[in-house]
């Protein structure tokens, strides 16, 4: 903390920034793997994985899926792909947490002897010792890849089964938007790095500007513009990990400069491109 004074002599103090992140090399394809500890706030974004870790300091207050929650030490957080959400500390303190991000299409595979079909959603937080133990088991197996496969897999397929049965919802998630704001979603979903305007957007979903700035932040909690920059984030995620460099990357998601791209990769996953290209390369 930074102790500042006021024009009129009066104490005030100042949080220091605090973050440290770390992108883990994980040598599973399909599983990444983060630790961070900081007291950044994160806007509201999506990812295009299923994320499941635990709150290893502090508190956290998040939106989510079935709205504000919050989670603290111990407890362990999930996140849907494409589910809007953001992350504050709680008490402008930092926390720290480890995450492992999966591949939709690995966890469908891994699942599949268990379920009918059906996309797995979990909930955001759940306070499951059992489950916590098996989340930090899984990262620690994650970061040393290369010395026992099999209890890799064990560790994978437990946790995996216990969100299923104790923490997850099996079948099509809900479509909860407005038929003009879906309309709006599919065409930033669609072609994220295709510029377009608010008015082409509205003309498309059938409503006014103004009735789709209202309808959007209602349904997804955030604005069109900020959804699409989300949207080319992840694009960007996507092509980094394909090898493309964050030049080409950033051009090819549609933003207009490098070091745009890398502001709003920043304030998204909390950690640089180039950084995070390293680390999974």
């Amino acid at each position: 903390m930074t102790t500042l004074f006021d024009i009129e002599g009066q104490r005030t103090t100042v949080a220091r920034r605090i973050h440290r992140v770390v992108q883990h090399r994980s040598g599973i394809s399909g599983i990444e793997a983060m630790t961070l500890f900081t007291n950044h706030s994160f806007p509201r974004h999506s990812h295009d994985h299923i994320g499941i870790g635990i709150m290893t300091f502090g508190a956290q207050r998040s939106w989510s899926i079935i709205g504000q929650v919050e989670s603290e030490a111990g407890d362990v957080i999930m996140v849907n792909p494409g589910e809007i959400h953001d992350g504050m500390p709680v008490g402008n303190t930092a926390r720290g947490w480890r995450i492992l991000y999966l591949d939709p299409t690995l966890v469908a595979r891994e699942i599949a002897e268990e379920t009918t079909g059906g996309e797995l959603i979990v909930c955001p937080v759940a306070r499951d010792p059992q489950l916590a133990e098996q989340v930090t088991r899984l990262f620690t197996q994650v970061e040393n890849v290369g010395r026992d496969g099999l209890a890799l897999e064990e560790s994978l397929v437990c946790c995996l089964m216990r969100v299923l049965h104790r923490h997850g919802v099996r079948g099509p998630r809900t479509a909860c938007s407005a038929p003009s704001v879906s309309k709006a979603i599919r065409r930033l979903d669609t072609a994220p790095e295709i510029p377009t305007s608010l008015a082409e957007l509205a003309a498309l979903s059938g409503v006014s500007r103004f009735q789709l700035l209202r309808g959007f932040a209602r349904d997804v909690g955030t604005t069109p513009h900020a959804y699409l920059v989300q949207r080319r984030v992840r694009l960007v995620r996507r092509l980094l990990a394909a090898g493309r460099s964050p030049v080409d990357a950033a051009l090819l998601a549609g933003f207009a400069d490098q070091s745009y791209m890398t502001r709003a990769f920043v304030r998204q996953f909390g950690i640089t491109p180039g950084r995070y290209k390293a680390a999974i390369a």
